[in-house]
């Protein structure tokens, strides 16, 4: 019988091996460190999206256990797919579905993962209380999430250029944003412990996004698709293109000085337990 990694001319192989994003792999990496690895259990990834880490902890957790990853994003899942059957993994399983409503029966999971997933939830709240609900008594619950001190020198900047041009609603907006996905540590410890988890422990890392210029960061493909239309959403349509206009200027006069430009990633793991 032919298998997909008896060959790495066969284009199938090649186009599923080649493409973890840059973002994820940090947090990702930090997540499996911290896993408690054991046999003969149930796993769980929230916001599995593109299959990482999900398909590596299946692969890690080896065929006594069973991984199943949710997302409502159909596209990625059907990607999953597609490396399920290439990797020829037999106990791992993707669901459509949304982290506040899981269509798992209480108490099922030994191990809960998400990596960067949780703070992009609509409901938090209703999120930790389902992630209670379908975990047993001394699950081990690990998630990512980056902290508000990302991207900080650029969020400086285009602050201060809705201060300077007297657009203080879209200040007090862009506030709004960064805390919609980039919650404290001490709320999160709240919510935790309101639901019946335990942080065992809170490790704190950091990455760095690098580029030559403003320019080349503001062109970068996954710029553009993860955050340039949520940060141009914060102001209106009018105002947007001359507004992004001096962003950009501002911080090309910042990155001559500094022989280029650097933004921070400041992220956090935090490993749980079910009391």
């Amino acid at each position: 019988m032919s298998h997909f990694y008896d060959d790495l001319n066969n284009p199938e192989t090649v186009s599923v091996i080649d493409e973890l994003s840059y973002w994820s792999a940090p947090f990702g990496l930090k997540l499996l460190d911290v896993v408690r690895y054991k046999k003969n259990i149930h796993a769980l990834d929230i916001g599995c999206g593109p299959g990482f880490p999900l398909l590596e902890l299946s692969m890690r957790l080896g065929n006594t256990s069973k991984v199943f990853g949710i997302d409502p994003w159909k596209a990625a899942l059907d990607r999953v797919r597609q490396k399920i059957r290439i990797y020829e993994l037999a106990n791992v399983e993707v669901i459509g579905g949304h982290a506040e409503e899981m269509p798992f029966d209480p108490g099922y999971f030994d191990l809960v993962v998400s990596n960067n997933g949780i703070n992009n939830v609509t409901d938090l709240d209703k999120t930790f209380e389902e992630c209670r609900r379908v975990t047993k008594s001394g699950a081990q619950f690990i998630f990512t999430f980056n902290t508000d001190q990302t991207f900080v020198e650029f969020y400086d900047v285009y602050r201060d250029i809705l201060r300077k041009r007297g657009m203080e609603k879209w200040q007090e907006k862009l506030s709004e944003h960064i805390y919609s996905k980039r919650r404290p540590v001490s709320e999160f410890k709240e919510k935790l412990k309101k639901n019946g988890f335990k942080v065992a422990s809170v490790y704190q890392d950091i990455f760095y996004y690098r580029f030559v210029d403003a320019t080349a960061m503001l062109d970068h493909f996954f710029i553009k698709l993860a955050f340039m239309p949520s940060w141009k959403e914060i102001i209106p349509d009018n105002r947007r293109e001359e507004t992004f206009q001096e962003i950009e200027r501002k911080l090309n006069l910042e990155s001559g000085k500094s022989r280029g430009f650097t933004m921070q990633v400041p992220f956090v793991t935090m490993d749980c337990v079910k009391m």
